[in-house]
């Protein structure tokens, strides 16, 4: 089960004027900057804060909008032509957020994974690859794709599978796609009845802002830092501890 919106974090925090300048780490000319994996934002001296690692999977059917997903939560362009990923490939993604009750800020880190398909059939260790010390996991389906919203449980199911602790959202690509869509609001609903999972939708072009990914976003970290919280109350560890844990890093 997930937690509400905002019940850890400011949700709205990225609209606040005092954001700005945590949130100016991640842009350029006003477009979100791209992160290699051995980069991180550059902070000036009087900033002390805390990044948290995490490692995320990606997970759907062939042609649901993974690399499309990547891209859009790392602001970057999306594909012009469909692929399939033929490997592993990796994006990094920074978001700051602040806690409710301390007002410190914590910058997420998050390492997107994906891998294709049909790669995944082809060469055993993929799934395994993908999944060794996985933190959370984004189920995709297609509101144009009918089987992908089908094959939802089986996914969920088989991907968590020998996972004891892991972060679970779904989320709905093509939503912008609602004349061509075979998937009813109903649906979604029963279902995350069914799950207790969130439903996140997605679609169209990436824009400039960042109210198209934050509540996407928002809830990954809340989710994260709710789960390592827990588990750092059940043997006794102190939050600062818990964030050595998680390989987080002090940036002076």
């Amino acid at each position: 089960m997930s937690i509400p919106p905002g019940s850890i974090i400011v949700s709205d925090w990225h609209r606040c004027a005092d954001s700005r300048e945590f949130f100016s780490k991640i842009l350029h000319k006003k477009r979100r900057r791209k992160f290699g994996l051995l980069e991180a934002p550059m902070m000036p001296p009087h900033m002390n804060v805390d990044i948290v690692r995490y490692k995320v999977l990606i997970s759907g059917k062939t042609g649901v909008g993974k690399s499309a997903l990547a891209a859009r939560l790392a602001g970057l362009d999306l594909p012009k032509m469909h692929y399939e990923t033929t490997g592993i490939e990796t994006t990094v993604v920074f978001w700051p957020v602040r806690l409710k009750d301390t007002g410190r800020v914590l910058f997420f880190r998050f390492e997107l994974w994906e891998c294709g398909e049909s790669a995944m059939r082809r060469f055993d260790h993929m799934l395994p690859s993908c999944k060794e010390q996985v933190d959370a996991i984004l189920f995709l389906f297609s509101f144009t794709d009918r089987g992908s919203f089908d094959d939802l449980s089986n996914q969920i199911s088989r991907i968590t599978e020998s996972l004891d602790r892991v972060v679970k959202l779904v989320v709905g690509t093509k939503f912008d796609l609602f004349m061509h869509t075979d998937v009813t609001e109903s649906d979604v609903t029963h279902f995350q009845e069914l799950w207790g999972l969130p439903v996140f939708r997605v679609g169209g072009d990436v824009s400039a802002g960042l109210g198209e990914v934050a509540p996407l976003l928002n809830s990954l970290a809340e989710n994260l830092w709710h789960q390592d919280c827990m588990a750092a109350s059940s043997v006794s560890i102190s939050p600062q501890a818990a964030l050595r844990e998680t390989g987080s890093e002090i940036i002076v």
